[in-house]
Formats: structure tokens, C-alpha cells, sequence
């Protein structure tokens, strides 16, 4: 069964989790997660999302964005 389209609307904070395949470690050095913070920061700015909170844990990541357009979000999490 197909998964129900999410709720996608500009200016609306949104909680998105991502996680690696099967919970394996997504970070596994210090430079690993410098590296996946500046990739966020200049891809959420080149794609109209703003970031208030992240948190990178080993195996997932916590953010909360807010997009300026609709589909911002997706597109971000595509990059």
C-alpha cells in the first residue's frame, strides 16, 4: 500500500527525521558531522528552507525547518 502524500505548506515548522539505511550509523568521525552541517546550511539556503533546530545523533537526524515554498522541504532533503 502506497504511502499518503505528506502535508507540504510554506511557512509551516516542520519535524523531519532521517535515518540511515536499516539504523546503521549515518556519522562516523567528528568531521562527518561538520561536514553534514555545512552541506545543510548551504543547501537549505540555495532552496528557500530555514533551519531553526538540528540534532545528529550516530544513526538519525532531528530537524526542524521551516520552508518558504511549497515543496522546499523535499527538495532540501533530495540534495
Amino acid at each position: 500500500m502506497a504511502r499518503k502524500p505528506r502535508i507540504d505548506l510554506a511557512g509551516v515548522a516542520q519535524h523531519v527525521i532521517q535515518r540511515g539505511n536499516d539504523r546503521q550509523p549515518c556519522f562516523f568521525r567528528a568531521v562527518d558531522y561538520q561536514r553534514y552541517v555545512q552541506d545543510l546550511r548551504e543547501i537549505t539556503l540555495a532552496r528557500d528552507c530555514n533551519v531553526h533546530a538540528y540534532v545528529l545523533m550516530t544513526n538519525h537526524v532531528h530537524l526542524l525547518m521551516t520552508p518558504t515554498r511549497v515543496g522546499a522541504i523535499s527538495s532540501v532533503m533530495q540534495a
